[in-house]
């Protein structure tokens, strides 16, 4: 492989390293100018007047004294308590992903080893469920959850969510087991353990990366997102990203833009340092999952 990388023309890795500067640049940009607009006045990152008053930051100056403010941060995080929000959501995320983990391992495991026809149409059924738009599961849940007056609290978004991803996870850690030969369940329990210990000692150790995948798309899958929180959850109980969207005002009622800049860039910043953290065991859990044998 490293002998036909350098058979190749200078010419083409010329292009190919282009390519790839422009493909992160294009990727990178709106976030890092996001982040830079986060830290001026409304004034100059939507100026009309002159785009490049977002790089010099002339109103910025004029009226807070510096080229660079916080008062986008300190207006989303303490005047407009956005740190609820963010504690709702990692009480919602990390309770998806608990939950969505736990139900799709052991779900996972029973139907890759079962061997009955009822494991293929199971998979089937959850694929169709999987495919329905998420507001078809929430208008479902609308009517029990106002009768039992449970609408508007956060396990209300967190059981809808589960039901939305677990087809997904179920999906995805079966094909996980499929590629762990059944030997290493034989002798752990030729060795004396049961069923179960045969799970938890010998089977989840071998396919730790794939759990990681996995249970990465869950996280992604209740961080980002907007329809279920939205429609569930009342004020009090809002997660992060329908918080961003209040900060923009309707017709009605006037927002902060710059509320909603300095929050976008606060929820997204911890995903880049989640992947980085996490990348190895993402890309060895993706490519367990693509090539069987």
């Amino acid at each position: 492989m490293s002998e036909l990388i350098h058979r190749r023309p200078k010419s083409l890795n010329i292009v190919i390293w282009v390519f790839v500067l422009c493909w992160v640049v294009a990727a990178g940009f709106p976030f890092l100018w996001t982040m830079w607009g986060s830290f001026k006045v409304q004034g100059d990152f939507f100026s009309k007047a002159d785009w490049t008053y977002a790089i010099s930051g002339v109103r910025t100056q004029i009226e807070t004294g510096g080229a660079f403010t916080g008062d986008g941060y300190f207006g989303a995080w303490v005047t407009k308590s956005f740190w609820t929000a963010a504690l709702n959501t990692m009480i919602v995320v990390i309770s998806v992903v608990v939950i969505s983990l736990t139900l799709g391992t052991l779900g996972g495991y029973a139907l890759a080893r079962s061997g009955k026809k009822y494991a293929f149409y199971l998979l089937m059924l959850a694929l169709v469920f999987r495919a329905m738009p998420h507001i078809t599961l929430v208008s479902g849940y609308l009517l029990p959850f106002f009768e039992w007056n449970i609408w508007g609290h956060l396990p209300t978004a967190i059981i809808v969510m589960v039901a939305i991803n677990q087809p997904f996870t179920l999906w995805m850690l079966h094909s996980f087991f499929l590629n762990i030969p059944k030997d290493l369940d034989e002798s752990a329990m030729v060795d004396g353990c049961t069923r179960f210990q045969a799970f938890r000692r010998v089977i989840v150790p071998v396919m730790w990366p794939g759990v990681i995948t996995t249970g990465l798309f869950s996280f992604l899958l209740a961080y980002n997102d907007f329809t279920v929180t939205a429609t569930l959850l009342g004020q009090s109980s809002q997660t992060m990203v329908p918080k961003i969207a209040s900060f923009l005002g309707t017709t009605q009622t006037e927002g902060n833009v710059m509320f909603a800049v300095a929050a976008v860039v606060s929820a997204t910043a911890p995903l880049f340092i989640l992947v980085m953290f996490f990348q190895r065991q993402i890309v060895s859990g993706l490519t367990a999952g693509a090539v069987k044998g």
